[in-house]
């Protein structure tokens, strides 16, 4: 059986059956790169309609990504699509504190979820450029801790996904005059929030 196996001879295919696909655009370049990326993630085209990326976002972000910035996400799952090499290569790191021990007492105590309490952790610690793609509750959060002065978000990647308070979150989110990239509705999740991230570090890296 004839069919393509080298990893980025697909990936190539892929983008080009995209680009023929998706139709007309006014994207730049980069939103471009970014949207097909989603799409790429996905197998969704609805994602030319729902990612909002609000003017300066890409720039904000790519020059948080030259400085070596530390990257929260809400999910493993995020941690685990976000491109360990373009990371290493740009020396910025990505965290998450869902899993953590404390983080789960802390939740349990107060009776919050855990990515309530992961966000108020990395906003103590004066992370910049944070990425969502599941937990309405800590979009919400991160929200509250920024009009409260407690969190100084510089850039925001709001993907989360679900029929409980994710679109809420991501139009709460939206009302804050800070850069950022969201999936507008239900749709998101953790796949989409890992592929922006990794559609903005490719622009700077290697491949």
């Amino acid at each position: 059986m004839d069919y393509i196996k080298n990893p980025m001879d697909i990936e190539k295919k892929s983008f080009e059956i995209i680009g023929r696909e998706m139709g007309p655009h006014s994207f730049s370049d980069e939103e471009l790169a970014i949207v097909k990326r989603v799409i790429h993630t996905t197998a969704d085209f609805k994602y030319k309609e729902i990612l909002y990326i609000r003017d300066g976002a890409i720039e904000r972000a790519l020059k948080l990504l030259k400085e070596g910035t530390v990257i929260y996400t809400d999910t493993n799952m995020a941690l685990s699509g976000i491109n360990k090499k373009a990371l290493n290569e740009l020396n910025c790191r990505v965290q998450c504190f869902v899993s953590r021990e404390d983080i789960a007492r802390e939740a349990k105590i107060r009776g919050i979820t855990r990515s309530m309490a992961a966000v108020e952790i990395a906003a103590e610690e004066g992370v910049e450029f944070f990425v969502f793609g599941n937990a309405p509750t800590a979009l919400f959060k991160l929200k509250e801790l920024t009009l409260q002065g407690k969190a100084k978000p510089k850039f925001i990647i709001g993907a989360p996904v679900g029929f409980v308070g994710a679109s809420q979150s991501k139009e709460e989110i939206e009302k804050l005059d800070i850069p950022m990239i969201t999936v507008r509705g239900r749709k998101g999740g953790s796949n989409a929030a890992a592929a922006i991230v990794n559609a903005l570090m490719y622009m700077l890296t290697r491949r």
